[in-house]
């Protein structure tokens, strides 16, 4: 079957599936963003070990999604996977130190007569829940702004700082930083949306969902508004686009807009999304509480439609998905850093197992939150973290 595929077709659909892991990690970063709230919406011992134990219940979903988006890429683009991970390799690994540090954090938290103490590793928790959500929010900025490296003829790559990745949150000399630092914080914040959301659906305790509520109102303010700076800008920016006969890398006015709106589908799947991402917020801040533990649905999946959109019009419709704001030619595409039209079909094959993977997925879901946390679980249950 896939056989008979041009190979440009499955690029682009190897293209889609990480944009698509991509989307279920971002939505999944509601457990980062739960981290960071412990000591906000907890405020007594019973209270946040409520809140770490059901976002313990989760935290594996998040680290498992980043690893196969990491091992999808390196299988379907192994050039970009050597040329990000290999080039920005100190943001890659305060990343994969921060969730070492998460992983960490739950097995030994609660342990008796643990060496560091109970606080420090709930620090941990937070380190990783600011860390990750920012990091990776500002990565994948880059595709539409760019980082500074050049590939040679040998497919190796030069990274031009020596901070290694680091520079394109830090050099303020240039604005593309400040659109880099957007997408972070605004991932960030979403994440803490996200998070409330999760714990109005999972918590039955009413000091806790009250606090939750307020807190939602709180992060989803400065997420609309780190939100529309990184849209309107990307949107308006020169975008980098590929000469689809000669392969050529060429600057492109408005090149994000012109994606969105030549591709009618991704327009409507991203505009979806953020309506039910906002739909999602509205219905658990105004509507009553028997309705309000159902926002995390509503904007969970527009959270994946909305992220999966703006990857697509990273990618598709002849534009650079990683792109060089310092050597054009070494900016790369879905067709020059794919692997080969052998490789891609027998990964095709594979991902045919991907529906039978997430209906697991959902099942682990329910059957692990069949029930809403309260205190008398907490004070019963022998395993906690």
């Amino acid at each position: 079957m896939f056989e008979t595929l041009d190979y440009s077709i499955l690029q682009h659909y190897w293209y889609a599936i990480n944009a698509l892991l991509g989307a279920l990690l971002v939505f999944l970063l509601f457990v980062q963003g739960g981290q960071t709230l412990i000591y906000t919406v907890a405020k007594s011992e019973l209270e946040k070990k409520m809140l770490i134990n059901t976002l313990g219940r989760k935290w594996e979903f998040t680290f498992t999604t980043l690893v196969t988006f990491g091992g999808a890429f390196f299988a379907s683009f192994p050039l970009f996977y050597s040329t990000s991970f290999g080039g920005a390799y100190w943001v890659w690994m305060i990343i994969l130190f921060a969730f070492i540090v998460q992983a960490v954090s739950y097995q030994y938290r609660s342990k008796p007569n643990n060496f560091l103490g109970q606080k420090t590793y709930e620090l941990f928790l937070i380190f990783n829940g600011v860390i990750a959500t920012v990091f990776l929010g500002t990565a994948v900025a880059t595709f539409f702004t760019g980082s500074g490296f050049h590939i040679d003829d040998m497919n190796r790559t030069f990274w031009d700082s020596p901070f290694r990745g680091l520079e394109l949150a830090l050099d303020f000399t240039r604005y593309a930083t400040f659109i880099n630092l957007s997408l972070g914080l605004a991932v960030f914040f979403l994440s803490r949306v996200l998070a409330n959301l999760y714990f109005l659906n999972t918590i039955d305790h009413l000091e806790i969902n009250q606090r939750a509520h307020k807190s939602l109102f709180n992060n989803a303010i400065p997420f609309l508004v780190f939100f529309l700076f990184f849209l309107v800008n990307i949107l308006l920016i020169d975008g980098f686009a590929v000469n689809p006969d000669t392969k050529e890398v060429f600057m492109e006015p408005n090149k994000y807009l012109h994606n969105l709106l030549q591709m009618p589908i991704v327009l409507i799947l991203f505009l979806l999304g953020v309506v039910m991402v906002l739909m999602g917020i509205l219905r658990a801040y105004f509507v009553p509480k028997k309705c309000s533990s159902k926002g995390i649905w509503i904007s969970g999946i527009g959270t994946v439609f909305t992220v999966f959109g703006l990857l697509l019009i990273a990618g598709y419709n002849n534009t650079a998905y990683y792109p060089s704001y310092s050597d054009l030619q070494s900016s790369i595409t879905i067709f020059n850093s794919s692997s080969s039209k052998y490789t891609l079909v027998a990964m095709s094959y594979v991902s045919l197992m991907v529906p039978f993977v997430l209906a697991y997925i959902v099942y682990a879901w329910r059957a692990v939150n069949n029930k809403k946390i309260d205190a008398a679980e907490m004070n019963e249950e022998s395993h906690t973290y």
